[in-house]
Formats: C-alpha cells, sequence, structure tokens
C-alpha cells in the first residue's frame, strides 16, 4: 500500500508535531470518522487522533464497501504501518469494536502491543446473536438502525440521502453478520469496555465475555446512561475517561 493509499483511511487530528500517542477510532456499522470530530479538541494536546475512513461513503463514496472482516482488518493494518513510530491505542465503536480487536490482533502479531484496546456498544467476538438483517427489506433494515438510537436517523427520510447511506449500512451489516470467530485469542492490551445503560442491542454477559480476551486483572468495564449512542450525548464525560485512562498507560511507563 502507498503512502497516498495508507492516508485515506485515515482523518487525522493534530494538535501537536511530535504527538505521545496516537488513538485510532474506528465507527459503528453505517457510520463515518465525522462520529469523532469532536474529541480531537476534550483530549490530551500531545494525543493524535486518527478515525478510520471506511470505503463507500464520505469521499470514498465511490469505492466499493468491504464486506469481509479479515479483509478490512488486513487493510486497516496495513496502512497504519507508517504511522507505529507512536504509541497506539484502538477505540472501536459497535462494529468498530470488533474491527478494532481485530487490528489488535493483527499490530500484535507484527509485534505491536496497543497501549490500550477500548471496545463500546459490543459483546465480545462469537457472542452476539446470529442475525441477517443485511438480507431484509430497507424498511426492517432502517427500524431496526432507529431502534438503536436516534443517531442522524433523520436521514432515511430524504430519499436522495437514503439511497447514498443504504449500501453501506447493509454492507457493513454484511460483514457483522458473518463475523463469527470460532475461538477468539486473547490480546495482551488492557481492554476497557463501555456500553450503554439502555442498549438493548448488547447483552451485558456478553460485554463482560471481552474479560475473557484480556490478559487477567487488565479489563475494566465502564457502563454511562443512555442507549447504542451514548457517546454522542455523554460525549465530554466518555472523551475525559478515555483520556484519563491513556494518561495511566503514560503513568505506568508503558506509552
Amino acid at each position: 500500500m502507498t503512502a497516498t493509499d495508507a492516508k485515506k483511511w485515515f482523518r487525522v487530528h493534530r494538535r501537536t508535531a511530535d504527538p505521545r500517542l496516537r488513538l485510532v477510532c474506528f465507527p459503528h456499522a453505517g457510520g463515518t470518522a465525522q462520529l469523532f470530530h469532536g474529541w480531537p479538541a476534550l483530549l490530551p494536546a500531545d494525543v493524535e487522533v486518527l478515525a478510520v475512513r471506511y470505503p463507500g461513503r464520505q469521499d470514498r463514496l465511490a469505492e466499493a464497501c468491504i464486506e469481509d472482516m479479515a479483509t478490512l482488518a488486513d487493510t486497516i493494518e496495513d496502512a497504519l504501518l507508517p504511522w507505529l513510530d507512536r504509541p497506539l491505542a484502538l477505540f472501536g465503536h459497535s462494529m468498530g469494536a470488533c474491527v478494532a480487536y481485530e487490528v489488535a490482533l493483527r499490530l500484535e502479531a507484527r509485534g505491536t502491543v496497543p497501549e490500550h484496546l477500548l471496545v463500546s456498544a459490543h459483546e465480545a467476538p462469537g457472542r452476539a446473536e446470529r442475525a441477517a438483517l443485511h438480507a431484509a427489506d430497507d424498511e426492517t433494515l432502517i427500524a431496526h438502525v432507529r431502534h438503536l438510537g436516534d443517531l442522524h436517523s433523520e436521514a432515511y427520510d430524504i430519499p436522495e440521502l437514503r439511497d447514498l447511506l443504504l449500501p453501506a449500512l447493509r454492507s457493513d451489516y454484511r460483514l457483522t453478520e458473518g463475523y463469527h470467530p470460532p475461538n477468539p485469542a486473547p490480546v495482551k492490551a488492557p481492554i476497557t469496555a463501555y456500553v450503554g445503560e439502555d442498549d438493548q442491542s448488547c447483552a451485558l454477559d456478553g460485554v463482560l465475555a471481552w474479560s475473557g480476551l484480556a490478559a487477567p486483572g487488565s479489563f475494566e468495564l465502564c457502563p454511562f446512561p443512555g442507549d447504542h449512542f451514548y457517546l454522542v450525548d455523554r460525549e465530554a464525560e466518555v472523551i475525559a475517561d478515555v483520556g484519563a485512562r491513556l494518561a495511566r498507560v503514560w503513568g505506568s511507563g508503558r506509552a
């Protein structure tokens, strides 16, 4: 992958020329890097934010979506190679939690252990119920998304936007619903699992199952009031918690 190809995978928010750490943020199914646009201003200035830009949406609209988890994780890991001169932490929301986990596994196999894996609003790999929403009609798929929480769902009421947004959403659901690793491997990075207390899309025991993929004593559960998109309404509080956990890593001498 060329340097130009690698750069198109990330929206980079930099407040210093010499960051201490890079936080790579992975959006949800149908989501975009825009979800994290407010994060850089609320994190320490020496944290550089790389928000992942999946193909098939926004300024990558003309590119085909990736519908296979292994292919997506392989490609993102490859795109991250120019950014490995600083420690990395990974934050993934919903579908992005599983993508972040798979990228963490690949980085660790390369010899780069992320400082922290922060997963949000998703059960541990292999724990989510099997479904086939990707094959449902448009109205059923949209109704499911609205049931998760009201995050810009009004866009589906505008025919032109609906036609632009639905292909990526459906492709992402095909990816997540096809992702069922039989024996998920543990990671060396500590794991923090965030969840909305009213999020009906993921059972608490499934979220707690992330603890089985972390080293003993290196897992924490962090609930917030709210639904699947709790991190929008509670953005400042969530970012403050993330920042505190990253600072804790620095204080331990790992970063």
